[in-house]
């Protein structure tokens, strides 16, 4: 009897205890968590400017993206893009395909460096432009991808300058092998540019969904932190004058250039290069 009206004691002063404990633990919480803190926290969301199901269906394909680049058909390799040459597959996929066309003569490029026309391929944009500023303090950029790595191939995912270049990033790019470039480019004008890279060997990118990955954080009027990704690992972190700049998001297989030179017997003469890409996401820390 002796023994069961200690425990009993012991077990009462614990629920006392335990009872004074929760009840300071919950005072120290409100005092942190006051009114000006509540206030805060309401006034800073995410806010989704691309979901992940933009690939899903036509519909949703055509309220987010424009064909082609944002200043047309031509850009710095030997592809043109046609609208015929990107396609809705089933799953959310977005696939490019690009096509040589037999060496028939289409003129030279519209931008620099002006190459021969030798392919048909294609790109996109998206309508909603990207710009970190004070009230859209951080951005996050993503998408998995199978990106091609044959030689004279050129796939991109990237923001470039709305009003000017640079700047630059390069989430995704692959020049003609299975090594990715990740790019920041920045600088005053195109003359006076300051480029940084990270390389990763990526030997099934062609083959297997990767995961892609770019964040840019405000960190005063002027300058950003650029973060990249591959699968989750950070890959690069860089510091650049990118803040209160417009961005366009172009998806992209453009073709030799800076991925080689093909000869007539090279495989992406002979066969269809395709670029895929799903759950291409955009979204910003949004102060209200």
């Amino acid at each position: 009897m002796l023994i069961f009206r200690l425990l009993s004691i012991l077990c009462i002063s614990l629920i006392v205890f335990l009872g004074h404990f929760h009840l300071n633990e919950n005072k120290f919480s409100d005092e942190n968590i006051n009114e000006k803190t509540l206030k805060e926290i309401d006034t800073i969301r995410p806010f989704v400017y691309l979901d992940s199901t933009s690939f899903n269906s036509q519909k949703d394909f055509e309220a987010n993206w424009n064909m082609l680049y944002p200043w047309g058909k031509d850009h710095n390799g030997t592809a043109r893009m046609f609208p015929s040459k990107v396609s809705l597959k089933a799953g959310g996929i977005l696939e490019i395909s690009a096509d040589w066309n037999k060496g028939k003569d289409e003129g030279e490029s519209s931008s620099d460096p002006h190459l021969p026309i030798a392919f048909h391929s294609g790109a996109i944009h998206l309508k909603q432009q990207i710009k970190v500023t004070k009230q859209n303090s951080y951005w996050e950029i993503s998408g998995d991808f199978q990106a091609p790595t044959d030689y004279g191939t050129w796939p991109a995912f990237w923001i470039t300058g709305a009003k000017s270049w640079p700047p630059e990033i390069d989430m995704l790019e692959f020049k003609g092998n299975d090594t990715c470039w990740q790019n920041t480019v920045s600088g005053k004008d195109w003359r006076h540019t300051i480029w940084t890279t990270e390389k990763t060997v990526i030997n099934d990118a062609a083959s297997v969904w990767h995961h892609y990955k770019v964040t840019i954080e405000y960190i005063d009027e002027e300058f950003s932190k650029v973060k990249m990704y591959i699968d989750g690992v950070l890959k690069s972190e860089e510091i650049k004058d990118y803040t209160n700049k417009p961005f366009w998001l172009i998806i992209n297989l453009q073709m030799e250039g800076a991925s080689g030179q093909t000869q007539a017997s090279s495989i992406v003469k002979k066969k269809s290069t395709l670029f895929r890409a799903k759950n291409v996401y955009v979204a910003a820390i949004t102060r209200h």
